[in-house]
């Protein structure tokens, strides 16, 4: 239901010979790979962008490690679900100080 999956009876069948001949003779275009990398290294090297998303995975992290331990302080035992409530938070965390810190400043390979 709802499957945009179409079959190939919809196109015209095509011989093979004829398109790997189309595809050899025409070479192929450069122009927009070299468009896409030109503007990948401003994309990657926003200041603001990177200080926004790490502190909002660090915040995140944060509060998610926080109510897993807050049945912990109640005095209940931990369970399988609140370690890894925990250990998710942690990961969360971390992963917002990675993309504050930026380590090495090699978060892409400039070509």
């Amino acid at each position: 239901m709802g499957s945009s999956f179409s079959s190939s009876s919809e196109f015209p069948a095509q011989d093979s010979t004829a398109a790997l001949t189309a595809s050899s003779s025409n070479p192929p275009a450069k122009a927009a790979v070299s468009a896409s990398s030109a503007q990948d290294p401003v994309l990657k090297n926003c200041w603001s962008c990177r200080v926004l998303s790490g502190s909002t995975l660090l915040g995140a992290g944060t509060y998610v490690y926080f109510v897993a331990r807050r049945p912990l302080k109640q005095g209940f035992p931990p369970g399988p679900g609140t370690v890894v409530q925990m250990v998710t938070g942690i990961s969360i965390a971390c992963w917002g100080v990675i993309v504050l810190i930026d380590p090495k400043g090699k978060d892409h390979q400039d070509v």
